[in-house]
């Protein structure tokens, strides 16, 4: 039997070795059907065909074509066999917002902490929180390497580390911002409590209480969080579902508002999972540069990029120091240990100087253990089946929305990462329909904390981080059933 080989954990390796094959070889097939190598009305091998040809078990294959069918690609014909029935119909991208660039207030932390207490509970159906099933992650190999770094005698975990961040996970940064075309120096990084500590850094040293920052619209609810706390004002920027912030509606905002900061999220944002294109990310650091608006760049999920290549960072195009990086390990490799960093160019004194002010330095264990990792050479394998079971996931979820939720619902079109953007008829009402949905278990996050203002009221952010099967498969009919009534 084919296997895919890679770290597994000991519960359950064939069982996982076999989910990550079928999905392999859905996607293959949907790819021959969505460029039309197979065409409406091909026949498809039998089940035990498709065994000898692809050399792997009769389940593998009946799961594949079940995976398939559910995705709309497939039709079975009784005493026939599978066949194609095209590429699915799938729900048209969220319409895009006219929104007014006006210096806004924000109060969202109340309504956050009410509804993601209750969303967070391990008990709810996952499709409210940004996080992915345990089992994605190198849990047993991390947990060797910080029992081997424990054992060593020159190990100093014991003692507070260096304010800027360990040695060895500094050098594994440079060279990975290397890659993608950021050059720093070592004394332009510091290692931080997760990205959002690194965020929180950034926008204390470039902004003052009463300032404005632009960001998306909608956009992730933690900004508003963290602007609320410092006493910034936001400025919502219209945005594109696809392609993000258009650069007319950026620099309308900036001559209206005159802000201090942007705070965006180029690469898969959260919640719309857009990309900017390459040229409008060049276009956006030389606008914001003629203006002296500094950037802070959110590049959480740019490793779990879709396509062939990571996407370049806004970082990758500066010439003046004033974008300040920021990312975390937290989405990729180990969400618990919550190790992040911040490459902030010109910037990098004063936020040395609030992170020792704040929280001193951060976790070594979790360094030491993340730095290993990256230097063994694991780290690329686990990413690459990271970003194809999050690809292939996120076909399910969208592919189960078409099916499941009513007539003129949207969605949208992720290029990376494991979130989608759900946009219901108008006058629906996401906020009513979550306090419905945590009765049956169920947790989304409704779209008005995606804005200051409480815009998007008819949206929803919809988790993909969990395997769409069993359980988690019957909670999401239910929720659109429930997304249907009135």
């Amino acid at each position: 039997m084919t296997t895919v080989t890679g770290t597994v954990t000991r519960r359950g390796p064939a069982r996982r070795r076999e989910r990550v094959l079928y999905e392999r070889l859905a996607d293959e097939v949907a790819g021959l059907i969505d460029s039309r190598a197979l065409r409406p009305g091909d026949r498809l091998p039998s089940v035990r065909g498709y065994s000898r040809q692809k050399r792997v078990s009769l389940a593998t294959v009946l799961r594949t074509y079940q995976v398939l069918e559910d995705r709309g690609y497939l039709e079975v014909r009784p005493q026939s066999g599978h066949y194609v029935r095209g590429a699915p119909a799938l729900p048209p991208s969220p319409s895009v917002r006219r929104v007014a660039p006006v210096r806004e207030e924000v109060k969202v932390a109340d309504l956050v902490w009410e509804l993601l207490s209750r969303v967070n509970d391990p008990g709810m159906a996952p499709f409210g929180v940004a996080t992915a099933a345990p089992e994605h992650y190198p849990a047993r190999r991390l947990g060797r390497l910080v029992a081997r770094a424990a054992r060593d005698a020159d190990w100093a975990g014991v003692a507070y580390g260096h304010p800027a961040g360990h040695e060895a996970l500094l050098h594994q940064l440079v060279r990975r911002l290397l890659a993608v075309g950021v050059a720093v120096e070592p004394d332009e990084l510091l290692v931080t409590n997760g990205c959002t500590e690194a965020i929180h850094l950034a926008l204390r040293a470039l902004a003052r209480p009463g300032d404005a920052v632009l960001v998306e619209s909608p956009g992730y609810y933690g900004f508003l969080e963290l602007a609320e706390s410092l006493g910034l004002v936001v400025v919502e920027v219209e945005t594109d579902p696809e392609t993000g912030v258009r650069l007319d509606a950026l620099e309308a905002a900036i001559r209206r508002t005159r802000p201090r900061v942007f705070l965006t999220s180029p690469n898969f944002q959260n919640p719309l999972g857009f990309e900017v294109p390459p040229d409008r990310k060049r276009e956006q650091v030389a606008l914001l540069a003629r203006h002296r608006v500094a950037i802070v760049e959110d590049d959480l999920y740019a490793d779990l990029h879709f396509g062939d290549t990571r996407p370049l960072p806004l970082k990758a195009f500066d010439t003046t120091g004033d974008v300040v990086l920021c990312s975390s390990f937290s989405k990729t490799i180990a969400p618990g240990f919550r190790v992040g960093f911040v490459a902030a160019g010109r910037h990098a004194r004063q936020i040395r100087k609030l992170k020792i002010a704040s929280s001193i330095h951060t976790n070594t264990v979790a360094q030491v253990a993340i730095a290993e990792f990256l230097m063994a050479g694991g780290a690329e394998h686990h990413l690459r089946r990271l970003r194809h079971t999050f690809r292939s996931q996120v076909a399910d979820y969208t592919h189960a929305v078409a099916r499941l939720f009513p007539p003129g619902t949207r969605v949208s079109r992720p290029r990376g990462g494991h979130l989608l953007w759900v946009e219901l008829a108008a006058g629906s009402d996401t906020h009513a329909l979550s306090r419905r949905a945590l009765a049956h278990r169920i947790g989304i996050v409704p779209g008005r904390l995606f804005s200051a203002r409480g815009r998007y009221a008819h949206c929803f952010r919809l988790n993909c981080g969990w395997a769409l099967r069993g359980r988690l498969e019957n909670s999401l009919a239910t929720l659109g059933r429930l997304a249907g009534e009135k």
